[in-house]
């Protein structure tokens, strides 16, 4: 029978591609953690859409996240080796968000998640996309990334998870509400 458990990491280090191992609180390690989380959040929304397209669509980028996490593991001087994240991929994600607003607007002030369950899931994943994308700007400033299409990408994602949120409202028929004044339709 397999073993899902190598023992390797219970000293609290893993390793990395290009400087062997690093502490798991290492920055490089909270980053791939929080872009890991990100890639699960997504499925957790993906798995609640009702949405058309929203899986096909959502899939690709969690396909994308795993490259994106290869290129933020590595060191910068192998980096070379797994680039896989370009300006094709930010240029998707842009191209993806504007088809999406321009079908449902944009909304008058910040709105509250929690419309629908789909909905929801798609802010969270917006606000762990965001805290990802914090995560690799610090390990950027620390040690810069070979790539910084990776940067613009996760900029990017948040953007997308936020009309996926409306998106989901929409197709369900819920009007969000907003986060100050009345409650206004978005």
């Amino acid at each position: 029978m397999p073993s899902f458990y190598t023992r390797k990491g219970d000293d609290g280090f893993t390793n990395t591609l290009g400087k062997g191992r690093v502490a798991k609180s290492d920055m490089r390690i909270e980053a791939l953690g929080t872009v890991d989380e990100l890639t699960s959040a997504l499925g957790v929304a993906r798995s609640l859409s009702q949405t058309l397209g929203a899986d096909t669509l959502v899939t690709r980028v969690q396909r994308d996240l795993y490259s994106l996490m290869s290129e933020v593991a590595t060191e910068p001087e192998v980096a070379h080796r797994v680039r896989t994240i370009s300006e094709v991929h930010v240029v998707w994600l842009e191209e993806q968000t504007d088809a999406i607003s321009a079908v449902v607007g944009a909304p008058k002030g910040f709105i509250l998640p929690g419309e629908t369950r789909s909905g929801a899931a798609f802010g969270m994943a917006r606000a762990i996309a965001r805290r990802a994308e914090r995560r690799v700007v610090a390990l950027h400033q620390r040690t810069p990334l070979e790539n910084v299409q990776v940067l613009r990408y996760l900029n990017r994602l948040s953007s997308l998870c936020f009309v996926l949120e409306l998106q989901e409202n929409h197709t369900c028929n819920k009007k969000s509400k907003m986060a100050a004044g009345k409650e206004d339709d978005v």
